[in-house]
């Protein structure tokens, strides 16, 4: 029996070798991208800020907006319903930052969904609010903070028009630690780093994304939306089907900044399997094999360290070594990585050192049991509002 063991721990090992490889080129490409100029691309763009509920730092995250090094934008911030918790901030900020200057900003009010995810259906309506003259559509989640030159960053790749979306992706910091904080941002790095200079096996993120208003309108994108959750996997399919490229920008990378309990974290990222599973089910399959796969060798090995002797116990503990120290070497990268672009949260991510190099030997459980939630149930709870995923294309809200 011991033998199917070393067996599958040298597959480990290959596996481990593998994503080592692709942690370097994930950090080479952020550094080649990070060395380019500054692009002079600057259509006038609108940033549409979907909002539900208080987000931890609500205010500061959505300022951010009004802060950007881009000479021409319009803010179009999108609630679901008027008596939002949201709205008295949204319009406290409105009339603080845009006095004297010539952004300009407004509250549009979608009114409550019927057959789609609220943020989708406040989507759809926003895009029919923005200014004639916007050629680009930017997609921003209000938990995100962008840094000052993120909405620069993240149009430049459209100057390109063959390039169907350019997108970013987040980066959770635990502003005060703690394992549960620690361990949500390692589960989700683990898919930040699958994102890379291979246009054509990346994805649209929705919380950070930017389409020219033509290739939205050609791709038929709000239509496309009609009786969906996901407004990112939906955009990403349209993108594909057309066969047109999404190019990853890392300085397009945001910060959000929360404190996650242990029941937010698993509240979190069973939503996302769940919603993995309805809109890409060859990944969700990948990842419960891949989660429990790695899950039995390496936790089993560790059991094994107590019953066996000798040869056995030595040659056990080196397959476990060689697997910790390759995942190990992939989370230290990734996050080398990601310090590049988020200098302004160095202590915090120089904090957390520790517990990405770590954590990532139990992020695969939770994965593992994400994903077999996600075998049992298609209904999930996001921002107050629950949800039944019947089809990529059929959403069905049970209560709010």
């Amino acid at each position: 029996m011991i033998f199917v063991f070393y067996f599958f721990a040298a597959f480990q090992v290959f596996l481990g070798y593998k994503s080592l490889r692709g942690g370097v080129d994930f950090l080479n490409f952020f550094k080649r991208e990070i060395a380019e100029p500054e692009s002079d691309f600057a259509p006038f763009a609108s940033i549409i800020a979907p909002c539900r509920g208080l987000d931890a730092d609500l205010e500061s995250n959505l300022t951010a907006l009004f802060r950007q090094s881009f000479p021409r934008y319009e803010i179009v911030f999108v609630v679901g319903d008027e008596r939002d918790e949201a709205v008295p901030v949204i319009n406290k900020i409105i009339n603080c930052q845009t006095a004297g200057v010539t952004k300009s900003a407004k509250i549009v009010v979608a009114g409550k969904a019927v057959d789609s995810g609220q943020k989708v259906h406040n989507l759809r309506r926003a895009v029919l609010e923005v200014s004639e003259e916007s050629e680009v559509f930017v997609f921003v989640d209000s938990d995100a903070r962008p840094n000052r030159d993120w909405l620069r960053s993240l149009i430049a790749p459209l100057e390109d028009e063959n390039v169907g979306a350019a997108t970013g992706y987040r980066w959770f910091i635990a502003e005060n630690g703690g394992f549960a904080a620690n361990l949500h941002s390692v589960w989700n790095a683990s898919i930040a780093s699958a994102l890379g200079a291979k246009s054509k096996s990346n994805f649209c993120w929705g919380g950070s994304m930017a389409m020219r208003r033509g290739t939205f309108e050609r791709l038929g994108i709000s239509e496309k939306w009609r009786g969906v959750l996901s407004d990112d996997y939906a955009v990403t399919r349209a993108v594909k089907k057309a066969n047109l490229p999404v190019y990853f920008v890392p300085r397009a990378l945001t910060a959000s900044i929360e404190d996650y309990s242990f029941r937010q974290v698993a509240e979190f990222t069973t939503r996302q399997m769940k919603i993995t599973r309805v809109y890409a089910a060859r990944l969700w399959i990948a990842s419960f094999v891949g989660s429990f796969l790695f899950s039995a060798v390496f936790w089993s090995g560790v059991f094994l360290l107590f019953f066996t002797f000798g040869w056995q116990f030595w040659l056990t503990l080196l397959f476990l070594l060689i697997i910790f120290a390759l995942g190990a070497g992939k989370a230290w990268i990734r996050l080398s990585a990601v310090k590049l672009v988020l200098k302004d949260y160095e202590k915090h991510l120089n904090r957390s050192f520790w517990w990405q190099i770590t954590l990532w030997t139990i992020s695969p459980l939770l994965f593992f049991y994400n994903d077999f939630a996600a075998l049992l149930s298609r209904r999930i709870r996001w921002r107050g509002i629950e949800y039944e995923l019947k089809s990529p294309s059929e959403t069905v809200i049970i209560s709010e």
